[in-house]
């Protein structure tokens, strides 16, 4: 309870001082890096920049305006996803961006596929939420497990795609890699299209349900979504441990009513070390504040997960650095000791 009245508090708080000095500041251009149109990212980077702007000029909050950081106009763009936000943040390009946690930690790390290429000025500002692989199939098409996708032609998600990165190293542990199956590298949009027209077999993609272009697919030409076994998920996770047993419940996709069990990784909200801490505390202050709570619910149905009650699940396992400026707010909020 004690949590709870300082956390108002502090959003009041928040409110209220951007209000204040909203028509003195100078704009401020804040790029996210978000999705294809056709995941979720995209919609959900739309709402947080919806919810952290507060242009120069605009209505005050307590009148009904605008309640994120005065003078900063914040953009949510769409790319290939999570290596290329990554990448550009850390280069830059971007201020912000969407990204898996499991390429997140190798990038920063200079791990794996990143080996000897420390992607050192990432900094996180949340966890989101959790992002279901869907493994889509045509109708009426069933595989026992990831082997039975050779010699197929697979969706392997875009090239800068955190999807892709994790689909490659789930496959090679079936023996499934580019030499033995035609691989696509295509965003969702671009795959529903192709399997609707028969032009791939399967493909992969890791959003938040209910994903727009999935959703468009299994009501006009219908679609299956691989259940994967018991153990099936635990050697996906033994290879990829941010990748954990997760579900996407009967009936969120027409036709789809069986409960399907998947891995799932989580998005996080990620900033450059280069950005000031005064910058990104107020964009994390503005990120939980109650309009921006109100944006997030009426959203994508995914928004409804992106609490601050979660926006530090598994964050210190990564070994990825909260951002000082979000370290000084979560601190300030009960959240962090």
């Amino acid at each position: 309870m004690k949590y709870r009245t300082t956390f108002k508090a502090l959003a009041a708080g928040a409110l209220l001082s951007a209000a204040s000095v909203a028509y003195a500041q100078d704009p401020t251009f804040f790029r996210i890096g978000t999705g294809s149109a056709g995941g979720t990212y995209f919609p959900i980077g739309g709402t947080i920049a919806n919810g952290i702007s507060s242009p120069p000029g605009s209505r005050a909050c307590d009148e009904g305006g605008q309640c994120g950081v005065p003078g900063l106009i914040a953009i949510a763009q769409s790319t290939t996803a999570s290596v290329f936000n990554n990448t550009a943040v850390q280069n830059g390009e971007l201020e912000a961006g969407m990204a898996a946690a499991d390429v997140t930690r190798s990038m920063f790390l200079g791990e794996g596929k990143f080996d000897g290429k420390p992607h050192e000025k990432l900094r996180i500002v949340a966890n989101l939420y959790p992002e279901d692989l869907h493994l889509v199939m045509p109708k009426g098409e069933s595989i026992a497990d990831l082997s039975d996708l050779e010699g197929k032609r697979v969706g392997i998600a875009q090239a800068g795609s955190g999807t892709q990165v994790a689909v490659e190293q789930m496959l090679a542990e079936w023996g499934v890699t580019r030499d033995n199956m035609e691989e696509a590298e295509l965003n969702n949009s671009q795959s529903a299209e192709r399997l609707a027209d028969g032009q791939i077999d399967a493909y992969f993609y890791a959003a938040g349900w209910p994903v727009s272009a999935m959703v468009q697919l299994s009501t006009t030409k219908g679609m299956e979504l691989h259940s994967f076994s018991d153990e099936d998920l635990a050697k996906i996770n033994e290879v990829i441990p941010a990748y954990i047993p997760s579900t996407i419940p009967a009936g969120v996709y027409e036709g789809v009513d069986y409960e399907v069990k998947t891995p799932a990784v989580s998005a996080l909200l990620v900033v450059s070390s280069d950005l000031s801490e005064e910058l990104v505390y107020g964009i994390t202050k503005a990120l939980w504040n109650d309009n921006t709570r109100k944006l997030l619910d009426n959203g994508h149905a995914k928004g409804k997960q992106i609490t601050p009650d979660t926006a530090l699940d598994g964050v210190a396992a990564l070994d990825v650095p909260l951002h000082a400026g979000a370290e000084k707010f979560y601190k300030e909020a009960g959240l962090l000791e």
